[in-house]
């Protein structure tokens, strides 16, 4: 199946929700005892109810889909102010673990959000909010005929690929050993967003990165489908964090990025219910 009819079912998948999404998007619990972030039966906010800060710590491939959600929820909550640290997972975790102030925590990887719930950090219980699949990005017009991963080992390709310890590049090291594939990059980058932008300043031929990552660049880069990325898709799980100085506010984020409406967003930018 091509990424565009691939994408076109995806978004039939999501046609009409549009009507499910303001009661998602108003039913939370000021209280933050509904650490899951389901908050189905929770009543709609009076107005006014949730309001200040929240800090969301999420994976750097969230990026574009985030922002889009923060303010529709600034919108939607006036009073409210959604600040976000995108960045590798491992990194974000680790910094979650360190004390760095936070209210919601949104993982490329179970892996990476077990450190945080080991740590005794997480509200709750994580809950999966979406998939991600890799995809290979090149330059534009894809001038190394690259058609498959196992092209990625051609001599003289400058290929990047992420950390193994952040998410999407333990993902591409799981899709190589698949293929029975060794691949050594010109660089490890720390995350997905470096790893793209390798090939946007075109200082490397090709880059592992996340399908919505070469669909969030645009013409920037062209993106090429590989089966073995099938066998190495990332849940992405999100949480309320123990720490949290507004639960209120940010139980409502969770509410808003599990809502129809919050689906219709991520689905667009190419991301798969989970």
């Amino acid at each position: 199946m091509t990424r565009s009819a691939r994408r076109t079912r995806r978004t039939l998948q999501v046609t009409g929700a549009g009507a499910a999404a303001l009661l998602a998007l108003s039913a939370c619990s000021s209280s933050g005892s509904d650490s899951s972030g389901s908050g189905s039966s929770g009543k709609p906010d009076a107005p006014g109810k949730v309001s200040g800060d929240v800090t969301v710590f999420a994976a750097a491939s969230l990026k574009e889909s985030f922002t889009t959600l923060g303010r529709q929820f600034e919108k939607e909550h006036p009073g409210t102010k959604v600040t976000f640290s995108f960045g590798g997972s491992d990194s974000l975790a680790a910094g979650i673990t360190s004390g760095a102030p936070a209210d919601v925590f949104a993982s490329a990887s179970p892996r990476t959000m077990k450190v945080v719930t080991d740590h005794g950090d997480a509200a709750g219980t994580p809950v999966t909010f979406v998939r991600n699949q890799l995809e290979i990005a090149t330059l534009p017009g894809n001038p190394d005929k690259v058609a498959s991963l196992k092209d990625l080992t051609k001599s003289g390709l400058k290929v990047v690929l992420c950390a193994k310890t952040v998410p999407c590049g333990a993902a591409a090291q799981k899709a190589l050993d698949a293929s029975g594939l060794s691949l050594t990059p010109v660089s490890y980058e720390q995350d997905v967003k470096s790893a793209l932008n390798k090939v946007v300043l075109k200082e490397a031929d090709a880059a592992v990165v996340y399908e919505t990552d070469v669909k969030a660049a645009g013409g920037k880069v062209d993106g090429v489908e590989f089966p073995e990325s099938a066998k190495a898709v990332n849940d992405y799980p999100i949480t309320l964090l123990k720490g949290s100085k507004n639960t209120g506010a940010a139980q409502a984020f969770i509410e808003l990025v599990r809502s129809a409406e919050g689906r219709q967003v991520l689905t667009r930018a190419g991301f798969l219910e989970p």
